[in-house]
């Protein structure tokens, strides 16, 4: 579950390749025909679904945004989940026990469900984005915000 990232270097190739890919996935065909082609020149038909994650990996590297591919159903360590979620994982712990994100024990270990995981960190992240909305226009309300100079 190590994130991957595209160096800066390749930052100009990854947003190209989204271009490419993004107008083949949105073509009046269903799915386009793509081959996958080896160092040594060998082809393989590249299947729908492959080309498909592979369009949304692109997307959001192209973004300069890391991303991680975790199987759906996929039970995390609580380590892994508070790794997912940037938090320690005594904080993590914490959650659970306050009963936020739903987990399982197996023996003494918990294991939580990579969507649970996910659905956490979207409800938090909006959380977050109305606060900050929130706390932006009380500032501009009570003039904390000058004026721009011209």
């Amino acid at each position: 579950m190590t994130p991957v990232s595209a160096p800066p270097a390749q930052q100009v190739d990854m947003v190209n390749l989204h271009r490419v890919l993004g107008g083949l996935a949105h073509a009046p065909t269903r799915a386009p025909a793509c081959r996958l082609v080896g160092p040594k020149g060998e082809e393989v038909a590249l299947p729908d679904a492959v080309f498909y994650v592979l369009e949304r990996v692109v997307e959001v590297l192209a973004r300069g945004d890391s991303v991680t591919v975790v199987p759906v159903g996929k039970a995390l360590t609580t380590q892994q989940a508070a790794d997912l979620l940037n938090v320690s994982r005594q904080y993590l712990v914490r959650l659970l026990d306050e009963g936020r994100i739903a987990y399982t024990k197996t023996g003494k270990h918990r294991r939580l469900r990579i969507e649970d995981v996910l659905a956490f960190k979207e409800r938090r992240d909006g959380e977050r984005k109305n606060a900050l909305r929130d706390l932006s226009q009380l500032t501009e309300e009570f003039g904390g915000y000058e004026k721009e100079l011209k």
